[in-house]
């Protein structure tokens, strides 16, 4: 990664463009994960393509309707879709039926837990189902609008409108309400167990110290927050949102109280979806206009990875070892790049 610059030339600006390999899904994609060795393209409706290496392609079909969530931890992906069933998706390309909702309701929400355990929402309900244990669920005061599994130990953060709540599903009486006013989207722990993060309705984060609850705003977005990243080390949160990557420190106690994010990669267009890489201070974002960058977190530097000109890029996605970059516009158009 040290051929980063400040200023690429002409030169290394192609050589690493050329070194993309195309992909064309021929679907709509809302997000990409990595499975063992190969990428997986979510599509919008039904099916995953399995991608490897060699840029060859693999449909598998997964629900029979829309994929409305998805998360994975590199050995599966979990998807939650509109014909009310949470589907599992190794790295083979075996699919597993996990749970189908009573109601048929769609399945808004998915979590992975590091230990195997998963979540899922529908409506207001969220459940968790840990390891042999039956599943246990719990109903929050509106629609779960995200679900983030803490980084040790069984808790399941569920943001909602007017705040979040945080819930040790093995402990009776254990859910804690978080409150703040507005319609709580997305949810994340940062990885030292210390912050939680929400994505607004609003063009706003909000964030809670989880020591004493204290409130953290983070404000003057353009546009709603759609996507976020944590650094390999922890200490910054990229996001979208904006014409800009923001990143907000997250090294000291505190975390972002009281001082400014740092602002990355400027373009005149919206950055879409961010991805930090796993083990160095290096990012990659997308943008509204078909735009892929890296960009190091230390100083800004840039490389350009596909030119614009296409939809907005809908998925970005790292291997576990950083060597490869995966990527597609909300189209199916997209590439691997191997470091």
């Amino acid at each position: 990664m040290k051929e980063f610059t400040p200023a690429p030339d002409s030169a290394s600006i192609v050589s690493v463009t050329d070194r993309v390999k195309p992909v064309a899904l021929g679907m709509g994609v809302t997000s990409v994960h990595f499975l063992g060795p190969r990428a997986a393209f979510v599509g919008g409706e039904e099916n995953v393509a399995f991608v490897d290496d060699k840029g060859e392609v693999t449909t598998v079909a997964v629900h029979s309707g829309g994929i409305l969530s998805a998360a994975a931890d590199g050995r599966r992906l979990i998807m939650g879709g509109d014909d009310g069933k949470v589907v599992s998706l190794d790295a083979k390309g075996e699919v597993t039926l996990l749970a189908t909702d009573p109601k048929r309701r769609w399945i808004d929400a998915v979590a992975l837990h590091p230990d195997g355990a998963y979540a899922w929402s529908a409506g207001k309900t969220a459940t968790v189902k840990s390891g042999k244990n039956d599943e246990k669920s719990l109903d929050v005061p509106s629609t779960v609008g995200g679900l983030a599994f803490a980084p040790k130990g069984l808790r399941l953060a569920i943001a909602h409108y007017n705040g979040a709540t945080l819930w040790f599903p093995n402990m009776e009486g254990s859910a804690e309400f978080l409150p703040w006013a507005g319609s709580h989207l997305g949810v994340t722990f940062s990885p030292d167990n210390k912050f939680l993060v929400t994505t607004m309705h609003e063009a706003a984060l909000h964030g809670w110290r989880l020591a004493d609850n204290r409130h953290m705003r983070m404000t003057g977005y353009p546009g709603r927050v759609r996507s976020m990243s944590w650094s390999a080390g922890g200490k910054g949160l990229a996001t979208s949102g904006a014409d800009t990557v923001i990143i907000w420190p997250f090294a000291s106690k505190d975390g972002p109280m009281g001082k400014e994010p740092a602002m990355l990669a400027p373009l005149p267009a919206r950055v879409s979806v961010v991805a930090c890489h796993p083990k160095n201070d290096i990012l990659a974002c997308g943008y509204s206009d078909g735009t892929v960058l890296m960009v190091r977190m230390e100083d800004g530097a840039e490389i350009l990875v596909r030119r614009n000109g296409t939809p907005p890029v809908a998925g970005l996605a790292w291997n576990a070892k950083g060597t490869l970059l995966a990527f597609a516009d909300e189209n199916g158009d997209g590439g691997l790049l191997e470091l």
